[in-house]
């Protein structure tokens, strides 16, 4: 990144190359990015690009066919384009006949399918551009740009392990186009894929990483990554600054994320990408009037615009309108049937309307479009718990929770898929996890506790117990939890039963205070208080390492370790 004035001539540059072609968002993209440069005085500005005789022969043919191109009439352009020989009238010829297939798959798929019927509706014209191409690049006469449609080609017949070898050789030969680093990124599952890959060493690069990171949720490497193209000169760049809000959204860092939104909103008031996932950071904070005041701008701007069909639907469903939300996550899809938010969305929408077999669709549409979208396999997983079908689950969580292996949710709906198969040392695993990395909804040591009391092992449960309230008030929380008074009764017994009766009697008068358990309490201070008048004393000879002083605050309450599961061995 040492010489900015020349990143921002080849970004000009492709830019310029990319909208000749037709490549609207790759062409969108380094405008993008090159706005967010220093400008450049007209001496250095980059030259125009130099025509050969083959260009001078194709030129009417090319500039006629570009502007029925540019209404839609992919077919009309293809027509007056064939026989083209130069490079970039060849490409928008066979660019057109692929849009032009891919545009009747969709129009077919609306018509007549509805969005949750699995269409056997195919591009036609697929296989004969597959044939075209691949001669062509036999011949070794495509150029970056060519090579990049024969692999979106090859993609599309689900031929995954050539087309990876198209879009990087399409990096080596043009390094500055976008849209074959990030076809490479949908087609990558994994690090260890990523690490095989021999890319061009390039500025691009680090782009790709970036996204990439983000995609296979290693978000810290991500920001690493995105903090120093903002360091190299890109600070203005608002496609960095919304990746790094996704990025914040991903890791469930809400504040951080819904900061960086707003100021991004503030930067570029018009943009419609990623508001969905801001309106899906709104939706989690239940902020309705801020989703609202979003659904009704976005309207105004562009109604007929996918993200727009999705925040309308995320108002919807805060309103627990489930059907209108649903509406508006079907139309979403009919303007785009790949699109992987509305799909997920709308299973949750199902979900909560108890049309599980809608909801499983939608799901599953989700991870064909998107093997990497955890929340659709936790979603599914959801889905067999209702209809309880136990293995089924387990292998929904456990793909959720190898894409998200450090998000608690998932590995305490692992846990309790072990436990209704009965499986309790497993679950004892993943509750224990849960609780190590961080527990989101500080449920995995209740959890934890109640199975060790099914085993009959009354301290590690009553360890399990103080750690967990020791939590919920460490976090200065108005404590809501149903379970504070589960752990203060359980622990009233248990000191009961060790005969510590100052420790019984502090946690007995914490149950007065909950509803639930308030007699119960009553009836423990009542107990004890006979027994100390009856001259009982307080039990010395058995082993009392924990108490809970009055104020229940972490750093005074000395507890055991809880006997540590042995974790390195087994990640569920």
């Amino acid at each position: 990144f040492s010489d900015l004035r020349e990143i921002k001539k080849q970004l000009l540059s492709v830019a310029e190359r990319s909208r000749e072609r037709g490549l609207q968002h790759s062409g969108k993209w380094a405008a993008e990015l090159a706005f967010a440069l220093e400008p450049l005085p007209l001496s250095e500005l980059p030259p125009p690009p130099v025509l050969t005789e083959e260009d001078a022969r194709d030129l009417d043919a090319y500039t006629l066919a570009k502007s029925y191109f540019d209404l839609k009439e992919y077919d009309r352009a293809a027509y007056f384009l064939r026989g083209c020989k130069s490079q970039k009238a060849y490409f928008l010829y066979m660019y057109s006949r692929y849009l032009s297939g891919e545009k009747k798959k969709d129009d077919e798929t609306v018509d007549s399918l509805g969005p949750l019927e699995k269409g056997q509706v195919k591009n036609e014209a697929l296989r004969e551009l597959r044939v075209e191409l691949s001669k062509k690049h036999k011949a070794q006469e495509l150029d970056g740009f060519g090579l990049y449609l024969y692999g979106v080609v090859l993609r599309k017949l689900d031929l995954v392990k050539e087309a990876i070898d198209v879009f990087v050789e399409a990096a080596h030969v043009l390094p500055l186009h976008w849209g074959a680093w990030l076809e490479l990124c949908n087609l990558i599952t994994d690090k260890e894929m990523l690490k095989f890959l021999s890319l061009p060493d390039t500025w691009m690069k680090e782009f790709f990483l970036a996204h990439i990171y983000t995609e296979l949720q290693l978000i810290e490497e991500a920001l690493q990554k995105y903090q120093s193209l903002i360091d190299a000169g890109f600070s203005k760049s608002t496609y960095i600054i919304s990746q790094i809000a996704v990025a914040y959204h991903n890791i469930r860092d809400i504040d951080k994320a819904l900061s960086i939104f707003n100021e991004l909103r503030k930067q570029d008031p018009y943009r419609i990408e990623n508001m969905d996932t801001f309106s899906n950071l709104l939706y989690v904070r239940s902020m309705k009037p801020e989703l609202s005041y979003l659904a009704h701008n976005l309207c105004e701007i562009d109604k007929y615009r996918v993200e727009t069909c999705c925040v309308i639907g995320n108002y919807y469903s805060l309103r627990s309108q489930h059907e209108k939300a649903a509406l508006y996550f079907q139309r979403a899809l009919k303007l785009n049937p790949r699109y992987l938010g509305a799909w997920t969305l709308m299973g949750h929408e199902y979900m909560e309307m108890k049309n599980t077999s809608a909801a499983i669709q939608a799901y599953r549409h989700a991870i064909e479009v998107n093997k990497r979208d955890y929340r659709a396999w936790y979603g599914l997983g959801q889905t067999y718990e209702i209809l309880k079908m136990p293995f089924y689950c387990l292998y929904y969580y456990r793909r959720a929770h190898q894409l998200r292996p450090n998000d608690s949710r998932m590995l305490v709906a692992l846990g309790e898929c072990y436990e209704k198969l009965n499986q309790l040392v497993e679950a004892k695993k993943c509750y224990w996890r849960a609780y190590a990395v961080g527990d989101v909804e500080k449920m995995a040591l209740v959890k934890l506790a109640k199975l060790h009391e099914q085993l009959n092992e009354s301290e590690q449960a009553a360890q399990c117990y103080i750690k967990y309230i020791q939590d919920i008030y460490s976090c200065g929380e108005v404590v809501e939890h149903l379970e504070v008074s589960t752990a203060f009764r359980y622990l009233a017994q248990y000191y009961f039963k060790c005969k510590l009766w100052d420790e019984a009697s502090a946690c007995a008068q914490k149950c007065c205070a909950f509803n639930d358990t308030r007699e119960e309490g009553k009836a423990l201070l009542r107990q004890i208080l006979q027994l100390r008048n009856q001259g009982e004393t307080s039990s010395t000879d058995v082993a009392a390492p924990f108490f809970l002083p009055a104020s229940l605050s972490a750093n005074n309450t000395p507890t055991r370790r809880v006997s540590p599961l042995n974790l390195s061995s087994v990640t569920p």
